[in-house]
């Protein structure tokens, strides 16, 4: 297979896309251009990469091979051409999109973006939560920076572990259960008042129903949030109790309204990861977002 730079990049957004007029559109060429494009990698290659299936155009099983590879090529090239600059913060104008639970981005971004604003007053920052299911948005560019509990599957997307979150438990301050203080719950009390789950798809049990269910007991969940913030403001008003990370907990504490206090099964604590594609790590900005954020983390978690 012999491409140059150009048919290269042209592969790797018709890849990326899956559609001419997409890719197209990527690269800023018209649509007959691309369609040309697509022709002399198809000689070049021997292989139809794009096929039409319905209305739209999908990956033959060689273009789905070489994909991560010829992405890799062309962020490779792109990184020898690209000259190195002095950065200036001051001076970016971006908006970078960070996904999060809500949890960690009520935790981060108050830092955050007081931090940001203060080095880079043309940067604006947009959090979104996560989705109800995996999505490719870092490969596709819709987002710049994931922070999760999970290590990526995939070569081309870059990861670095910032640090983890113990979990407690949190209820109204006065709660019968911690008549005996809080590191000495008792098991059976605890499973027999209400509980409250965080969860973006809805689901009422998570781990701590397996940890029960091996001690012969179970819980009764009264409800399900997607947000931790609301599944505060329902224990602070009810016997209800959750199971939260320590970083959300102490923030909530500070109305004195709640109480922190440790679960009577032994619980992982919650792995704090960013992930990014491979295309920004060498990015200048996106570095100094990336070290921004975790000074930001390491100063709200616990180590």
């Amino acid at each position: 297979m012999q491409l140059d730079l150009n048919l290269l990049t042209a592969l790797d957004a018709l890849l990326e896309e899956e559609s001419v007029t997409g890719a197209a559109d990527r690269l800023h060429l018209s649509a007959p251009a691309m369609s040309r494009a697509l022709g002399r990698i198809r000689i070049a290659v021997g292989d139809e990469v794009l096929v039409r299936s319905g209305r739209v155009m999908r990956p033959t099983p060689r273009a789905l091979a070489m994909r991560e590879e010829v992405r890799s090529l062309v962020l490779r090239s792109r990184q020898v051409l690209t000259p190195e600059t002095t950065f200036d913060a001051g001076a970016l104008h971006r908006t970078f999109t960070i996904r999060a639970h809500d949890a960690l981005v009520s935790v981060l971004a108050p830092w955050l973006v007081e931090h940001t604003h203060r080095a880079a007053p043309g940067v604006g920052l947009r959090f979104l939560g996560e989705p109800d299911d995996d999505t490719t948005d870092l490969r596709r560019g819709v987002v710049d920076l994931e922070i999760g509990s999970a290590e990526p599957a995939t070569a081309e997307i870059d990861h670095r572990h910032i640090a983890t979150d113990p979990l407690v438990g949190l209820a109204r301050r006065g709660h019968p259960l911690l008549a005996s203080g809080t590191a000495d719950v008792d098991l059976a009390a605890w499973a027999g008042v209400p509980h409250v789950v965080v969860s973006r798809r809805g689901r009422f049990g998570d781990r701590i129903d397996e940890l029960l269910a091996a001690t012969g007991r179970s819980r009764s969940v009264v409800a399900s949030v997607a947000s931790t913030s609301a599944a505060v403001e329902i224990v602070r008003a009810t016997d209800a109790v959750v199971v939260i990370p320590a970083s959300v907990a102490s923030r909530a504490v500070r109305a004195d309204d709640t109480s922190v206090f440790t679960p009577p099964v032994e619980l992982p604590a919650v792995s704090v990861v960013l992930t990014w594609h491979q295309r920004s790590t060498s990015d200048q900005g996106h570095r100094w977002l990336r070290s921004l954020v975790e000074q930001a983390l390491v100063g709200t978690l616990e180590p």
